[in-house]
C-alpha cells in the first residue's frame, strides 16, 4: 500500500502476535494489507518477542494435541500425563481468575476459538513443542503437566515472531519499519478513511478501508502508569518493549472509542531486581523468576506479604508483581533450601541473575541485606506452621500451614535444608489491561456502543477480558484469536467497499 491509490486496503498498526495474525487473517480475504510498526526492524514484535511463547487454549483430548503436535513418538506420548482442558473450563478458569469481572461473550469468544486458531497459527508456520520445562514435574516416572497449560511455540517469543513474519512476507504483507501512527482519518460520518503516519522523513498520510489497531497496552508510558495504575507504578520496571506508549488507545479515543476493562490494573509479575529498565532482547524471559510456589517470598524485614502457595502459579504470578511493588524499595526475595533447588525453572540459572548462597538463614540474611532478626523469626515461625503431608507440586496437594498469617496453602515444605539460596526481585510489568471496547466481530465501538465504521483492535489494547489478574498463556491466545477475527472482519469490510 502507498500514499495514493489503496483507499481498499487494511492498515495493521502494530507488528506483534496480535497484529501479524490480523495481517495474516485480513490477507485470507483478499485485501491489500500494510503493516505500520513503530518500532525498528531490530526490535520487531513487539512484547511477543519477550515471551515463553506459551499460549493457552481448550480442547477435549490428546488426539487433539497429536495433531496439534504430530512429531512427538509413541514412547514420548507415554512418558506425560495431562488432562482434557475443555472449553469450559478454560472459561471457568477466565471468571475465577478475575473475580467474574471478565466480559463473558469475549471469555466465551476466546475459549471456543483456542484450539481452532492454534491450528490455524500451524497452518501458517507457528510450531509447538509440549512445554516440559516449566509446566510438568516428572512423578511417578512421567511428566505430570499442570495448571491447563500444556503448549508453546518452538523458539518461545522469537520463533512466534519469525514464523509470522515470514509468513506474511510470503503472502505479500509489507512491514512498514521505524512508522509511528499517529492519527486516525475519518470522514465526516465518522467513518475511517486512513491513517496518519511519522515515518523517518516526516508525517504522510496513507488513506485505507480499514484501520486494525494491535499495537499494544501503555505499560512502557510512565506517565499513563502513573495516572492510571498509581503510586510507584512509574517505577516498575517494564517486562517487554519500549515502544507500548498506549498510542494506539490515544488515537482511538481521540476519534470517539468507547474506553472499557481495567484500567487501574495490568499483568505484572517477580522480576530480577537488576534487570534494565526495559527489555533485554538477548535475556528475554529470563528475568522472571516463577518458582516462588516452591519456597517462600520475603521484603526487606524479612517478612512474608503474600500466600505462595494459593494456587499453581499460571493463576497467581500477574498479580504478585503488584504485591511486590508496594513493599519497602519496590523489593522482595525468593527464598529455596536445597530439597527443591534442582526443581527451580530454567530462568534461575541465568548468568545475570542476582542471587546469594549461604549455610545458615542468617548467613542469608546479610548477603541479601534482609533484616537478619526478622527473617530468622519469619523461617522459625513458618517451619513451625508447615503441616505434615505429602508433597506434590504438579498438584495442589494441601500440604499447607496453619497458624500463620499469611498461610501457605500449598507446596509448603520446612526451610531447613542447607545450602539456602535467595534471589532478589522486583516488579516487572508486562502489560495494562485497560483498553477499547470491541464487540465479537472485533469492532471497536464508540461511547454510545456503536462500531467506529472501519476500526478494528485486537491484542493488549482490548479491554474487558481481564481484572486483577490474568491465567498465564490466555495473553498470546487472546491476540491470536482477536487478531485472526478482527483481521478477518476488517478484510472482508474493505473488500466490500
Amino acid at each position: 500500500m502507498g500514499q495514493g491509490n489503496d483507499a481498499d486496503g487494511v492498515i495493521v498498526v502494530g507488528g506483534g502476535n496480535a497484529g501479524l495474525c490480523a495481517a495474516l487473517s485480513a490477507r485470507e480475504q483478499g485485501a491489500r494489507v500494510l503493516v505500520v510498526e513503530k518500532a525498528p526492524e531490530s526490535w520487531r514484535g513487539g512484547n511477543t518477542f519477550f515471551t515463553a511463547g506459551a499460549y493457552r487454549f481448550a480442547f477435549g483430548g490428546l488426539d487433539q494435541i497429536r495433531a496439534l503436535i504430530p512429531d512427538l513418538s509413541d514412547a514420548e506420548w507415554e512418558s506425560i500425563e495431562l488432562d482434557p482442558y475443555p472449553e469450559e473450563q478454560f472459561f471457568d478458569d477466565m471468571m475465577r481468575v478475575t473475580e467474574d469481572l471478565a466480559d463473558p461473550e469475549l471469555a466465551m469468544v476466546l475459549a471456543r476459538e483456542s484450539f481452532p486458531t492454534m491450528m490455524w497459527l500451524r497452518e501458517k508456520g507457528v510450531r509447538w513443542i509440549l512445554m516440559f520445562g516449566r509446566q510438568a514435574y516428572k512423578v511417578d516416572k512421567k511428566f505430570r503437566f499442570w495448571g491447563g497449560l500444556y503448549v508453546e511455540a518452538v523458539g518461545g517469543g522469537t520463533g512466534i515472531v519469525e514464523a509470522q513474519v515470514g509468513r506474511a512476507e510470503k503472502d505479500g504483507i509489507e512491514i512498514r519499519y521505524g512508522t509511528k501512527a499517529t492519527r486516525l482519518l475519518l470522514d465526516q460520518k465518522g467513518s475511517v478513511t486512513g491513517l496518519e503516519v511519522k515515518g523517518p522523513e516526516g508525517f504522510y498520510t496513507i488513506p485505507a478501508r480499514a484501520v486494525v489497531l494491535s499495537s499494544g497496552g501503555f505499560q512502557a508510558n510512565a506517565e499513563m502508569r502513573t495516572r492510571y495504575l498509581g503510586k510507584d507504578w512509574d517505577l516498575a520496571r517494564v517486562r517487554g518493549t519500549p515502544f507500548n506508549t498506549g498510542d494506539g488507545i490515544r488515537m482511538a479515543l481521540e476519534a470517539g472509542a468507547q474506553p472499557f476493562g481495567h484500567w487501574s490494573s495490568c499483568h505484572a509479575v517477580a522480576w530480577d531486581y537488576n534487570s534494565p529498565p526495559y527489555g533485554d532482547r538477548k535475556v528475554g524471559d529470563g528475568f522472571q523468576k516463577h518458582s516462588y510456589p516452591l519456597g517462600i517470598i520475603v521484603n526487606l524485614r524479612g517478612e512474608r506479604f503474600l500466600d505462595e502457595g494459593a494456587d499453581f502459579r499460571n493463576y497467581t504470578y500477574a498479580k504478585y508483581g503488584g504485591e511486590i511493588l508496594k513493599q519497602p524499595r519496590r523489593a522482595a526475595f525468593q527464598l529455596f533450601d536445597s530439597k527443591v533447588v534442582h526443581m527451580l525453572r530454567d530462568e534461575y540459572r541465568i548468568r545475570e541473575v542476582t542471587k546469594a548462597t549461604a549455610d545458615t538463614i542468617e548467613e542469608l540474611a546479610g548477603k541479601l541485606e534482609i533484616d537478619g532478626a526478622g527473617l530468622m523469626r519469619t523461617v522459625r515461625e513458618f517451619n513451625a506452621a508447615v503441616q505434615e503431608g505429602p508433597f506434590n507440586p504438579a498438584i495442589k496437594d494441601g500440604k499447607c500451614t496453619k497458624g500463620i498469617s499469611p498461610p501457605k496453602s500449598n507446596w509448603a515444605l520446612r526451610l531447613d535444608t542447607p545450602p539456602f539460596v535467595g534471589y532478589h526481585v522486583t516488579c516487572g510489568i508486562t502489560f495494562t489491561f485497560g483498553g477499547l471496547r470491541v464487540d465479537l466481530e472485533g469492532r471497536v465501538q464508540d461511547s454510545e456502543s456503536r462500531p467506529i465504521p472501519g476500526l478494528y483492535a485486537a491484542g493488549e489494547l482490548v479491554g474487558g477480558l481481564f481484572y486483577n489478574n490474568y491465567p498465564g498463556g490466555a495473553g498470546l491466545m487472546a491476540g491470536a484469536v482477536f487478531g485472526r477475527l478482527a483481521g478477518r472482519e476488517a478484510g472482508r469490510y474493505a473488500r466490500s467497499g
